[in-house]
């Protein structure tokens, strides 16, 4: 197994992560196993490997979506392991930023209402909104797309609109489960070239999950699972 140089500032802790399952009551089914990864303030990390291997639930695990068989996750200083849901939909909200594989844009809502709906749940006020959602919808070249209803936007719109929302409310981190699975190749490569720029300028740390190794090769850290464990941990 290899492993990066130590990381200078932790910023986010797993430790001894593992997530047991019983779908059918009888047999126990491993789905992370000893996890313990330590990310640095700034980062764009890809999790990859086959499917099964536990990308999707250690991501759900890191946001406070899911909880942990055993072990705990460390954020910015704050332990998440154990809060009562109020406080973690509080961290969510504040501090973490989602983009889903299927989008999840709220359909009667327009682009630019979608990407303010996370800050006005902040308590942003509508001038705030309005000049942040356009300074990032140009970062991801969509400013001409902000009036439009999600079902008129091409899927890889949607998704730069989903990663536009995530951005928007200024998070300390940001977690996109395979945020390229429904694009073609030149989209997925262009949203990912968006996402980085955006992790340079905005300084969010980014981990997203992908099986695409076109993707995966434009991240500067890649962790790899296999069969619910650690099998590489390699910095570009």
């Amino acid at each position: 197994m290899k492993f990066n140089k130590k990381i200078m500032t932790e910023f986010l802790e797993v430790q001894q992560i593992s997530k047991l399952f019983k779908p059918d009551r009888e047999v126990e089914v491993v789905a992370l196993d000893d996890i313990n990864l330590t990310i640095g303030k700034g980062e764009f990390v890809v999790i990859s490997g086959p499917s099964g291997s536990g990308k999707t639930t250690l991501l759900n695990i890191i946001g406070g979506l899911d909880i942990p068989s055993h072990g705990d996750i460390v954020l910015d200083g704050e332990r998440l392991t154990g809060l009562p849901e109020s406080k973690l939909s509080q961290i969510r909200r504040d501090h973490i930023g989602f983009v889903f594989q299927a989008y999840n844009l709220l359909p009667v809502l327009t682009a630019r209402e979608n990407i303010e709906y996370v800050m006005k749940l902040q308590g942003a006020g509508k001038d705030k909104a309005h000049k942040r959602s356009l300074e990032v919808a140009r970062k991801l070249s969509i400013e001409t797309f902000l009036d439009k209803l999600p079902h008129q936007l091409s899927g890889g719109l949607q998704q730069r609109v989903a990663v536009a929302r995530a951005v928007a409310a200024t998070p300390k981190l940001i977690l996109a489960d395979e945020p390229t699975a429904n694009l073609d190749s030149k989209s997925a490569s262009s949203l990912i070239d968006m996402m980085q720029k955006l992790n340079q300028e905005e300084e969010v740390t980014i981990i997203f999950s992908s099986h695409d190794p076109m993707v995966i090769e434009k991240a500067r850290r890649s962790i790899v699972l296999k069969d619910g464990k650690i099998f590489s941990n390699i910095c570009s």
